[in-house]
């Protein structure tokens, strides 16, 4: 592994301990990780550079899911609860612990990947009900 020195203004620093701790890892874990994200991403070049917050990241199966950038959470659970549970941005904020700006993002992203969400809603719908 390479050693790389690297100065972050003080406030991004802070912001970027307080994420890592939300994580449950390490400043150096958490930044190695974003890094690994970002790289990741534009090798791929799947994100939308129209929605910032959002980007692909693949699970476990390999398919590539967007999810909001650095916390895991899918663009499609997001959709489920806006649109299935009929819960405002505001409400899904404070459940999720996320901004309304990521909320919204997200539902925009929805907007403008519908089918793609769609698709990927259905067939974890069809999952779930072969698992019952």
């Amino acid at each position: 592994m390479a050693r790389y020195p690297l100065n972050l203004p003080i406030q991004l620093k802070q912001e970027a301990e307080e994420w890592a701790a939300a994580q449950g890892v390490s400043l150096n874990q958490f930044i190695m990780w974003a890094v690994a994200e970002k790289v990741g991403a534009l090798r791929q070049n799947l994100d939308d550079p129209a929605f910032p917050q959002v980007t692909y990241r693949r699970g476990a199966a390999g398919v590539p899911t967007p999810a909001l950038r650095g916390t895991g959470i899918r663009v499609q659970t997001l959709v489920v609860a806006a649109k299935g549970w009929e819960l405002s941005p505001e409400k899904i904020a404070a459940d999720y612990d996320l901004a309304e700006s990521q909320v919204k993002e997200a539902l925009a992203f929805y907007d403008a990947h519908r089918v793609e969400i769609d698709a990927a809603i259905v067939a974890e719908q069809e999952l779930e009900t072969t698992r019952a």
